[in-house]
């Protein structure tokens, strides 16, 4: 074993066996031990003293829209994975759209894996994508690597990606299953929403009347009817619908192989609080009402939803129009997510512990990172944040790192600053300040 090269030290280091005062060992970018508070630091080794500010393992977001190359305006690595630091995400999963190209080939793969090796502040790994006419590139991207495979149900707003209707959804399961792979599914059905009026202009609620519920309740039925069928792998992407829980648990219940995310968008606002005219607060499937919201928190202490990630979806701010029809839907929340969903979380009676494991832990899980990543415990990777969770801040758009400034969470007061953020046992972000990009390029275990 390396000699150890750096102690972190706390009286609150938040562990797989709990929070405790602790000294975290450190030695070839990887955790070797995690010791009392009081114990000798070893000859030659660096102490770094964080006091009372809690030593958390990096996050991990695996549901990341990066649009580099091609939509690098909106976006690109060097800009997202900065966000992510300053975040406190040391390791995020990029989706294959909405770039171009998108990656569904493994020649679209080598592209993208090209344009971010020298950009990556942090660890980044990339979806493949499901596509109409690719099943048979399913196979050689999981061979190269990819976490798992992106489809929509409906369209996706992009031309380049379109969706799965229910002949080649079950298609593209049947060939993923035939390897066990993962597919990851945005799950609103078209014909329910064909069906929902569509008045546009600038009032919310004529968008949310655009997008009901039951588009997305008709398409996790479709989606876990043949998960069961294949005995497939799916995982239900940013539900917003609480009236799809019972059906996902029951599901679960019944041996269906199948997890579930939220975001903090659907957490921490609300659509009684959308002012008209707003569209840096549209996202597809909707914000929803604030009952609504109550059983998705519910959802997340019994275990229903498994995992809380970021959807981080930029797009250039002439985009982001009044009309909330035609503007881009997509929240930017890379750099706030910990400190909304934490702000949310404490008010709600939930403890750091819980957020580490939704955001960390299980979303490490879905990637099949966890014997690397998502805990601070021996033999995983050295990647920390380092959070002052009683400090408070006010969202200053001009103080976010993505590239087009635009924010649902502009005025908010948060809980939970961000004081550093290491990678492998390196400080990437301390005071505001970067290093220069240390992330590696991450395939599937």
């Amino acid at each position: 074993m390396p000699d150890v090269e750096l102690v972190l030290r706390s009286t609150r280091v938040i562990t797989p066996e709990g929070t405790r005062a602790a000294s975290v060992a450190v030695a070839g970018g990887t955790v070797t031990a995690v010791l009392p508070h009081d114990a000798p630091v070893p000859a030659g080794a660096r102490l770094e003293d964080l006091r009372d500010d809690v030593l958390l393992p990096g996050l991990v977001d695996t549901h990341v829209h990066v649009n580099d190359p091609g939509r690098t305006e909106w976006e690109g690595f060097w800009t997202a994975t900065r966000a992510a630091a300053a975040g406190g995400i040391t390791t995020l999963i990029d989706m294959p759209l909405n770039s171009l190209p998108p990656t569904t080939t493994v020649d679209h793969l080598r592209v993208k894996r090209k344009t971010a090796a020298d950009k990556a502040h942090i660890d980044v790994g990339f979806w493949g994508g499901a596509l109409p006419d690719n099943t048979a590139d399913l196979r050689p991207l999981h061979e190269a690597g990819v976490f798992g495979f992106k489809a929509f149900l409906s369209p996706s707003g992009v031309d380049e990606f379109p969706h799965l209707d229910d002949d080649r959804l079950a298609r593209a399961l049947r060939e993923i299953a035939s390897f066990d792979g993962l597919l990851i599914v945005h799950a609103e059905d078209p014909r329910q929403l064909d069906g929902a009026p569509q008045r546009g202009g600038p009032r919310y609620a004529d968008f949310l009347a655009s997008r009901p519920r039951r588009a997305e309740d008709t398409a996790i039925a479709r989606l876990l009817e043949q998960a069961r069928r294949f005995d497939a792998r799916v995982h239900v992407l940013h539900l917003s619908s609480a009236d799809a829980l019972p059906l996902i648990a029951e599901a679960k219940a019944d041996g269906v192989r199948v997890t579930v995310e939220t975001c903090p968008h659907y957490l921490t606002l609300t659509a009684e609080e959308v002012p008209d005219g707003a569209s840096e607060f549209k996202c597809c499937p909707p914000i929803r009402e604030a009952a609504n919201q109550d059983l998705l928190w519910q959802a997340l202490a019994d275990g229903t939803i498994d995992c809380v990630v970021t959807d981080h979806s930029p797009s250039t701010a002439d985009l982001k129009t009044d009309d909330f029809a035609t503007a881009w839907g997509g929240i930017s929340g890379l750099q706030l997510s910990l400190p909304a969903v934490w702000t949310e979380a404490r008010r709600r009676g939930h403890t750091l512990e819980d957020v580490v494991r939704w955001t960390s832990t299980r979303t490490a899980e879905l990637a099949g990172l966890d014997a690397r990543k998502g805990a601070v415990a021996p033999g995983h990777d050295a990647d920390f944040a380092v959070l002052a969770p009683d400090e408070t801040f006010t969202v200053d758009p001009a103080a976010l790192q993505h590239r087009n400034r635009v924010t649902a969470y502009a005025g908010r007061t948060l809980h939970g600053v961000v004081r550093s953020t290491w990678l492998r046992g390196e400080r990437v972000l301390a005071g505001g300040e970067f290093t220069a990009p240390k992330g590696r390029l991450l395939t599937r275990p």
